[in-house]
């Protein structure tokens, strides 16, 4: 009788050190965690419970390694971890700690590309993107891509970006295409493409970007030669490379691209041209214009006459005259 009443006094004492234990542990895995300061984790593919809790462990994140194997099981979350790299704010608790790693609540990444640019200048930024994972061997022709700020995460690979700049361009480009005014002047998106490559690097005034669509509509509409500056300096130089004064020689080689010599729109487009650009050529302005130079204001001076022209093109020069003398 007396082992019996020993027996149940030491199981009762043991169902209580263990529910003692178990709140402990509830309460420990709950409460504010050892991190002093900020830190980001990179959690590889494929790392297991055992590894995940390392790392946490390592960068301070929490205490005790076998605290997180044992409440990823207990919880179920051992096989929900995911890969991904993780910012842990100071004092995060171990069990917040899983929940953001189940959530794949993963750090942001972006990144920007201009608009203008051509396909070398982009595969540039996207090669020192950091986070972003193998080459790019997706074949990429100037015109193709939508320059935006692109939001994606460690690991990510840098043709994902591609096919999504792609994607994003093809998009915008069929839904401006199909609410095109009627009786619009060129044929096909291509050629609404290669026209808003030719706006984008004329003017980095967003207001202009209508009346320079404008005069070029205007110009083709007429049959004159567009004699657009960047054309000749994309015939000379592709890459972008081109990083020099125009000469009256450069305005006379005989390129694809040089509208100084060809009578219609360059072949394929200079560049890869915001949506802004894009949405200009299919909305131009509603104007007369067909020349427009420089006002020395950053800006441009547009003139539907000759003659006016001229008259602008004097006052540009005697900007340009007093400036050299400052």
């Amino acid at each position: 009788m007396k082992t019996a009443r020993l027996l149940l006094i030491l199981i009762v004492l043991a169902a209580a050190g263990a529910a003692g234990g178990y709140v402990w542990f509830t309460r420990a895995v709950a409460a504010p965690g050892p991190l002093q300061t900020p830190v980001t984790v990179i959690i590889a593919p494929r790392s297991g419970v055992t590894a995940i809790a390392q790392q946490l462990t390592d960068t301070g994140v929490v205490a005790k390694p076998w605290m997180v194997m044992l409440e990823a099981r207990r919880s179920k979350r051992d096989r929900a971890l995911k890969p991904g790299e993780y910012r842990f704010e100071p004092g995060i608790s171990l069990n917040a700690a899983l929940g953001k790693i189940v959530r794949h609540d993963v750090v942001a990444r972006f990144v920007t590309v201009p608009e203008g640019l051509v396909t070398a200048e982009i595969k540039a930024i996207l090669t020192a993107a950091e986070g972003l994972t193998g080459a790019i061997t997706a074949p990429i022709v100037d015109g193709d891509l939508m320059p935006e700020t692109y939001r994606y995460e460690w690991g990510d690979s840098r043709d994902s970006i591609v096919a999504r700049m792609r994607t994003a361009q093809e998009a915008a480009l069929k839904v401006l295409w199909e609410s095109r005014p009627e009786g619009f002047a060129l044929a096909a998106p291509h050629d609404v493409v290669v026209l808003a490559s030719i706006v984008e690097k004329e003017t980095g005034i967003a207001a202009e970007r209508p009346q320079v669509a404008a005069v070029f509509l205007n110009r083709l509409k007429r049959g004159m030669r567009l004699q657009s500056d960047p054309t000749v300096t994309y015939g000379l130089a592709p890459d972008g490379t081109f990083d020099r004064t125009l000469t009256f020689k450069d305005l006379e080689q005989p390129t694809p691209y040089n509208t100084y010599v060809i009578p219609a729109l360059p072949p394929s487009p200079i560049c890869h041209p915001g949506l802004a650009a894009l949405a200009a050529v299919l909305n131009p302005a509603v104007s007369d214009d067909l020349y427009f130079v420089a006002d020395g204001s950053g800006g441009h001076a547009f003139a539907p006459t000759l003659e006016d022209h001229n008259r602008n093109v004097a006052r540009w020069r005697q900007i340009q005259r007093q400036n050299s003398l400052r």
